[in-house]
C-alpha cells in the first residue's frame, strides 16, 4: 500500500536528470528506496493519515483571489466555520492573501484578522484541527496561543527567520509550501531545469532545514505548492506524478481549489465558479495517495470524495 493508505501499486517510475524516466517493478527496488513509499505515516496534528483528509479554507481578508471580503466580520466567518466544521478534518485560517501580485500585510493586522476568529472557534467548542496560514512567526504565535495546532507557511519557513524556532519551541506540526520570490513576483516568469525534481529537491531541502532547527520529522508534512511560482504546463506535470513526492516519506498536502489554471482549461473566468475543476483536480491528486486537500467548497467536496472511495471500493463504508 502506497504510504500505508488506500492506493495499491505494483511499479514505479523512476526520475533522474541525467537518465530517461524508467518503469521498474516495486519489487526491484532495494528496501530502503521502498521503505518511505510504503512506511504508513505517523498521525499528524491527531489525524491519522490512512483516509483522504479536507482542510478547510477560512479568508479572513479584503484580497484573497477567490473569496476576498466575504468572512472579514466575526459574525460572516463563524457562520462559515461552524459550515465548515460539519465536513472538514481541518480548519485553515489566513489572514494575508498569497495570491499573485498580493501586496503584504502588516504583522499587527494580520493577528487582528486572525487570532479572534480562532479563539472564537475554540469558544464556541469547535474541536476541529485549526491551522493558521501564515509566513511571519508573530502571527503564527498569536494563533497557536489562541488555538490553533498547526502552521501552514507558503514559503516553508524560509519568509521570516524566527518562523523555525517558534515551531520547534512549541512542538506545532507545520506543513512546508513550495513557493518561488513572493507573492508580488512569483508569476514573473518562473523558470525550473526541471519542475518535479527542482520542486522535490527544494521540498527535501526544506525538510531539512526544519529537522535541523529541531522540529521533528513526523510533525512535517508538505506542499508542492501548486500556482506559486508554476506556470500552467508547471501545474500539470506536478499534477501528473504527485506520486513522486511520497518518496519523501512525509504527508502530502494539495492545494489547487479554485486557482487560475483550472479556470484557463475550463474557460471559466469567475474563481466562484471552477468548482467543477476544483473536484476534479482533488480527486486526481487523491487517486495519487494525497493524504490532505485543502479546498473551498468543503461540503461537495467531502461528497465527492466519499462517492470516489464508494465507487472505488465498491461498498458505502
Amino acid at each position: 500500500m502506497l504510504a500505508g493508505g488506500w492506493c495499491v501499486f505494483t511499479h514505479v517510475e523512476v526520475l533522474g536528470r541525467d537518465r530517461p524516466a524508467e518503469i521498474l517493478p516495486a519489487a526491484a527496488l532495494s528496501p530502503a528506496e521502498l521503505a518511505p513509499l510504503v512506511a504508513p505515516r505517523p498521525d499528524f496534528a491527531g489525524l491519522s493519515m490512512d483516509a483522504p483528509r479536507i482542510m478547510g479554507i477560512l479568508n479572513v481578508t479584503p484580497d484573497s483571489f477567490s473569496d476576498g471580503g466575504k468572512f472579514l466580520k466575526p459574525d460572516a466567518a463563524m457562520m462559515a466555520v461552524r459550515a465548515m466544521a460539519a465536513e472538514a478534518d481541518i480548519l485553515d485560517v489566513g489572514g494575508e492573501s498569497t495570491r499573485p501580485g498580493a501586496a503584504e500585510v502588516a504583522e499587527a493586522e494580520e493577528i487582528s484578522r486572525t487570532a479572534p476568529v480562532i479563539a472564537a472557534i475554540r469558544a464556541a467548542g469547535i474541536l476541529r484541527a485549526v491551522s493558521i496560514d501564515t509566513r511571519k512567526a508573530a502571527v503564527a504565535e498569536a494563533a497557536l496561543m489562541a488555538g490553533a495546532g498547526i502552521v501552514n507557511d507558503v514559503t516553508a519557513l524560509t519568509f521570516d527567520p524566527g518562523m523555525a524556532a517558534l515551531v520547534a519551541a512549541q512542538k506545532a506540526p507545520v506543513i512546508l509550501m513550495h513557493s518561488i520570490a513572493n507573492p508580488q513576483t512569483m508569476q514573473d516568469n518562473p523558470r525550473y531545469d526541471d519542475v518535479l525534481l527542482d520542486v522535490y529537491d527544494a521540498l527535501a531541502a526544506r525538510v531539512a532545514a526544519a529537522e535541523a532547527a529541531g522540529i521533528a520529522r513526523d510533525r512535517i508534512a508538505i506542499d508542492p505548492g501548486i500556482g506559486f511560482g508554476k506556470t500552467l504546463d508547471h501545474n500539470l506535470q506536478l499534477l501528473a506524478r504527485l506520486s513522486l513526492f511520497h518518496s519523501l516519506g512525509l504527508p502530502v498536502l494539495l492545494g489547487a481549489s479554485r486557482k487560475r489554471f483550472i479556470g484557463t482549461i475550463s474557460g471559466v473566468e469567475e474563481a466562484q465558479r471552477r468548482l467543477p475543476g476544483s473536484l476534479a483536480v482533488a480527486l486526481a491528486g487523491v487517486a495519487q495517495g494525497v493524504q490532505m486537500i485543502r479546498v473551498h467548497d468543503v461540503p461537495e467536496t467531502r461528497q465527492a470524495l466519499s462517492l470516489w472511495q464508494a465507487a472505488t471500493k465498491g461498498v458505502s463504508q
